[in-house]
């Protein structure tokens, strides 16, 4: 019997000392877990948002255009005789570029000439015979109807004369039109006929001369900027100033805007403007494609964040706003325009506020965050720099 209850007492004293480990193990453990719950700072770049004047670009793709531009054509039939000019040279206004075979035209001009020289003859005879008439009447051997006539052969002779004198212009200016010359000075395109080759009237292509000094740039605008455009076109500057840049970066020029066209296409809503460029260095040619962009307007004092802090919801653009105890809260804003790399923030946004750049995937409303060195940045001739934000200490 007292073996029993020493047994029993042994038991309960083991249940016991089991139940008080597995309570202080399960404890401990919870804290554990609950330790490990704890979310990371989520590392994240930050830029302040800077207050300052933003210029409204508009960018748009044009396409060169020759200043002046002629497709060459025959002003005669004729057959080529030869062809004096380089391809893709430039030429000189009034140098010869091609010759048709004059054959045929100074035969016709000798022709002519000859009739006008019989023309004259005639002319002259029948002159004469109206003075010698006129002294025959004086003195009662003609009849005042025979003076007439005599007259009217004379009348009728000159005009011969005039008829032929023309024919011998005609034929002078024919004979010219065989030899073809530049109409300015340009680029001329390549050869198109040869020596040989039979030519129509106003038909047959012979050459293309471009003038690439000045150059024109032709783009389409949205209607909806004509009203800021004529503004633009109107002021004191005279022209609009436009950049001109190739696709894919390298150099850039400026141009003035100088051609707003009269009335808006129906078809594209868009309306059509030209700029001028001086193209010195001609390092651009007819029929390329460029970017333009053009000043339209300028916003002043205007809060500018990089374009990537701006990010899209249900609800509308949205950004996370850093807050002095290194957490993020979710800002609704309104973006009154972006510009290349740079959003323009109308509303939900002051200058000085830190905004996220990277690291949003991770990021949730009050989610502490662990700011990392960003590079500084510039909206170049839109205003003063973007600055970073320094790199703070979690709390």
């Amino acid at each position: 019997m007292t073996m029993t209850r020493s047994i029993l007492l042994i038991a309960a004293v083991l249940a016991a000392g089991g139940g008080s480990a597995w309570f202080f193990s399960k404890a401990d453990t919870s804290g554990a877990g609950k330790k490990a719950m704890s979310p990371p700072s989520v590392p994240v770049k930050l830029v302040k948002a800077a207050v300052q004047d933003m210029p409204l670009r508009l960018e748009i793709t044009g396409r060169t255009e020759a200043y002046e531009t002629v497709t060459l054509k025959s002003r005669v039939d004729g057959q080529v005789h030869s062809v004096t000019f380089t391809e893709g040279r430039h030429v000189r206004q009034g140098d010869v570029l091609l010759r048709l075979d004059p054959a045929d035209f100074q035969a016709r001009l000798n022709q002519v000439e000859a009739n006008l020289a019989k023309s004259q003859v005639q002319l002259a005879k029948a002159r004469a015979d109206v003075e010698r008439y006129i002294a025959l009447r004086a003195k009662g051997f003609v009849s005042e109807e025979k003076v007439g006539d005599m007259r009217s052969a004379a009348a009728a002779a000159e005009s011969a004369a005039k008829a032929d004198s023309a024919s011998v212009e005609l034929a002078r200016l024919q004979l010219s039109y065989t030899i073809v010359k530049a109409p300015f000075g340009g680029v001329i395109g390549a050869k198109l006929v040869f020596p040989g080759a039979a030519v129509k009237v106003n038909e047959t292509t012979l050459a293309v001369v471009n003038r690439v000094r000045p150059l024109y740039v032709a783009f389409a605008v949205p209607e909806k900027y004509l009203l800021k455009l004529q503004a633009g076109m109107r002021s004191d500057r005279k022209s609009m100033k436009a950049a001109i840049s190739l696709p894919g970066g390298g150099p850039a020029w400026e141009g003035d805007v100088r051609f707003l066209d009269n009335g808006v296409d129906v078809t594209t809503g868009t309306i059509q403007l030209k700029a001028i460029l001086p193209n010195d260095d001609e390092q651009l040619a007819p029929g390329q494609f460029v970017g333009v962009s053009l000043v339209l307007d300028t916003l002043k004092e205007a809060v500018v964040i990089p374009a990537e802090a701006v990010q899209q919801g249900a609800e509308g653009s949205f950004l996370f706003v850093a807050k002095e105890d290194n957490t993020v809260e979710i800002r609704r804003i309104r973006v009154a325009s972006v510009q290349k790399q740079f959003a323009v923030v109308a509303e939900g946004l002051a200058g000085g506020e830190s905004v996220v750049t990277e690291g949003h995937l991770r990021l949730t409303p009050g989610a502490r965050i662990k700011p990392a060195d960003t590079p500084e940045r510039s909206p170049g001739k839109a205003g003063a720099a973007i600055t970073p934000e320094k790199p703070g200490k979690p709390n």
